[in-house]
């Protein structure tokens, strides 16, 4: 540890201090504050660095308790303890990890995971993914890159994994003016790690897939659709590395296609598929999905179970009108393949939109195409995504399992 972070936490905190009657929105539980709240006379913004410790207090100097600031951004500070009395250090962090864990252990009998889930455990600006004995992280605040030591020395301590990876070069970072690399913070981190997912095994690739290399949240939803695949033909579009579509081959579908625009991912998937033994079953078709769904149609293939989760198409707020068409453009090319009686999945990890927005996105693509919809089950990011009741952000994910009939 630096001699700078040791006398941080040794210090007692700068105090933020809010406007009058800023303080509900903390006190009624969310941990975020925004620039426009805090009392720039009392206490100037111009004063503070970026990722500094600070004692948040109401505008009678009560304290709210401890958290971190970045002066230059709208959402300028982050909440991390109400107990204010207590600091910011690698204690602090082994007992935020030891809680988390705890409900991981609950859930899950074998340790693949999302085992930090940023404000929802507490620790806003960090993700931590569990590959059993490998950890990748991501760290996306100045305040929580500033305890990157405490960060790993807690992980270490906790874990005692293998290697620890940071996978520092997301988007987010760019916001927090901080620099994106990739980093190996401790043990060395295979190229390739074999994980489990409902009973279904992956090769991933931590240092250079997707995020940290796997998505956990849409676990609950890929264990809802296997009901459905049993001797079907299924479609997987956004397919990535078979998240969905070897999970569906090894419930029982009898062939199962999948659409990506990255043959890298493709060629991860057709690995996976053989790892399951159920390479026979797959067909890989590259390009983009909206494209490939036309030349599908052009071509009458049709599908009992189609699979439609996309990146996220309304990624900021000026995205929304134009990322609600997308939603209804592909989920209604998909509906044009299903044969009768057929499943669609869809879903999406958009957190500015709402439900409903997708479940009408759904109801008038089947209109448009008179034909009758039934929504069976609904679906939810896994248990290891928990939601944190005052801060919408971290309920993203969203989709539908329904039935799709003629008119």
């Amino acid at each position: 540890m630096t001699s700078e972070l040791m006398t941080s936490e040794s210090m007692t905190p700068e105090p933020l201090q809010l406007k009058k009657h800023e303080e509900k929105r903390i006190k009624n539980g969310h941990l975020w504050v925004y620039s426009n709240e805090i009392d720039t006379q009392a206490t100037p913004l111009k004063n503070f660095s970026a990722g500094q410790t600070v004692l948040i207090q109401s505008s009678h100097g009560k304290p709210l308790g401890i958290g971190y600031v970045n002066p230059n951004n709208l959402l300028c500070a982050r909440l991390v303890n109400r107990d204010y009395k207590k600091p910011i250090d690698s204690s602090f962090f082994v007992h935020r990890f030891n809680i988390a864990l705890s409900l991981r252990q609950r859930l899950f009998k074998k340790p693949f995971y999302r085992l930090i889930y940023g404000e929802s455990d507490g620790l806003p600006g960090l993700i931590v993914d569990r590959f059993d004995q490998h950890l990748v992280v991501q760290i996306t605040t100045a305040g929580m890159e500033l305890q990157k030591q405490n960060i790993v020395a807690a992980l270490e301590k906790v874990f005692k994994p293998q290697s620890i990876l940071l996978r520092n070069d997301c988007n987010a970072r760019k916001a927090e003016s901080l620099p994106g690399n990739i980093e190996q913070a401790s043990g060395l981190t295979p190229d390739k790690i074999q994980i489990e997912e409902n009973n279904t095994q992956f090769f991933i690739s931590p240092h250079t897939g997707q995020k940290t290399g796997w998505f956990y949240d849409h676990r609950s939803g890929r264990k809802q659709i296997a009901n459905y695949v049993q001797d079907k033909k299924v479609l997987d579009v956004f397919s990535y590395i078979g998240a969905f579509g070897i999970q569906m081959a090894n419930a029982g579908a009898s062939d199962v296609w999948s659409i990506d625009i990255s043959a890298k991912a493709l060629d991860e998937q057709v690995e996976n598929a053989k790892l399951n033994n159920v390479g026979d079953k797959l067909t890989c078709i590259e390009g983009d999905a909206f494209g490939a769904l036309t030349e599908l149609k052009q071509q009458n293939e049709k599908f009992d179970v189609i699979v439609v989760d996309p990146p996220a198409f309304i990624k900021k707020k000026k995205d929304h009108k134009a990322g609600l068409k997308a939603y209804r453009k592909i989920n209604e090319a998909a509906m044009r393949l299903l044969n009768k009686d057929g499943i669609l999945l869809s879903a999406s990890c958009s957190m500015h939109l709402k439900t409903s927005e997708l479940e009408d996105c759904l109801r008038a693509g089947s209109r448009h195409l008179d034909k009758t919809l039934q929504i069976i089950e609904q679906c939810h990011q896994g248990q290891d995504h928990p939601i944190h009741p005052a801060i919408p952000e971290t309920r993203y994910i969203k989709g539908f399992i329904s039935r799709v009939l003629s008119a």
